[in-house]
């Protein structure tokens, strides 16, 4: 029978986290799951070493790192699921409850994506994702609903979200064919924000279900403030705002961004001793100036 949800994971030099993943997936899930792995430029083949150890899957070997994006739609692409199911290699599950995603696609034709709860995976495991605030229009900020809460079931009521969170999101193959596949501009955070609005702006909603719940070890890969880290986030912030805002908007979130929350992050990272947090904010800023990716 073919699997109606398809489970599509980007793994990078992360055998082990993307291992536990899986295994925490064939312990808990009883529904039929296709999983697809693509293994994202790592140093070493891990695609086929996955593929040995887990014959069912379907793992595919990218040379290069194509970024979050362009490994999900990779992986979207090999899928055969309606039903396809983003989730990061650093998460896991700890019961049945993905189903239950699939479930409200199916009884709502408008509802275009689904975001479980997403809780941390180290103790006390509290609640990551509930939802998420609207980004406010020049500065870009918001907020994740419910960050830091204890799960004690005062967020347990489904809602309309504006943004999915990337780590665990369930998208309706319909909606990814209406709204294009992930941008893969931004190769590092923000590409879920940006697909949220392709999405929207197709014309689906975007929902939070918190009857399934992921537990998550975020930033396993990156690191909570590597220059890595500061460097995507720093220029894709810029790449969103020309992107997703028009006219006189566009023009003061990007100055606002330079002018403001680009110095505040040197100053910041400075303050701290870590030049090299500095420097890959200034490098963010420069090569966004520089390049001008991004549609008019």
């Amino acid at each position: 029978m073919k699997p109606r949800i398809s489970v599509i994971s980007v793994n990078y030099n992360g055998f082990a986290l993307t291992a536990a993943m899986i295994d925490s997936l064939h312990r808990h899930v009883t529904t039929p799951l296709e999983i697809v792995v693509v293994d994202n430029g790592s140093q070493r083949d891990e695609a086929t070493e996955l593929q040995e150890r887990y014959p069912e899957i379907i793992a595919i070997r990218s040379p290069e790192n194509l970024g979050f994006a362009g490994g999900n739609n990779l992986g979207i692409r090999a899928a055969s699921g309606d039903r396809l199911l983003l989730l990061n290699n650093d998460t896991e599950v700890g019961d049945d409850t993905l189903h239950y995603l699939a479930e409200t696609l199916d009884a709502d034709p408008s509802v275009g994506a689904v975001c479980p709860k997403i809780r941390f995976w180290a103790p006390p495991q509290a609640i990551q994702f509930a939802g998420y605030t609207p980004l406010t229009r020049i500065t870009l900020r918001n907020a994740l609903v419910g960050f830091g809460q204890p799960d004690d079931g005062s967020r347990d009521t489904p809602h309309t979200t504006p943004y999915a969170h990337g780590a665990a999101m369930m998208v309706r193959r319909e909606a990814v064919e209406k709204a294009g596949p992930m941008p893969e501009e931004y190769f590092l955070y923000y590409e879920e924000l940006d697909w949220s609005e392709r999405i929207r702006e197709a014309g689906y909603r975007i929902v939070y279900d918190p009857r399934a719940t992921v537990f998550h070890k975020e930033s396993a890969t990156t690191g909570r403030q590597s220059p890595l880290r500061s460097y995507y986030l720093t220029r894709n912030r810029l790449l969103f705002a020309r992107r997703n805002r028009r006219g006189t908007e566009r023009r003061l979130s990007i100055l606002y961004q330079l002018g403001v929350a680009l110095p505040k992050s040197v100053a910041a990272a400075l303050l701290c001793g870590r030049r090299d947090l500095a420097a890959a904010v200034l490098r963010g800023g420069r090569d966004f100036l520089r390049h001008k990716t991004g549609k008019e």
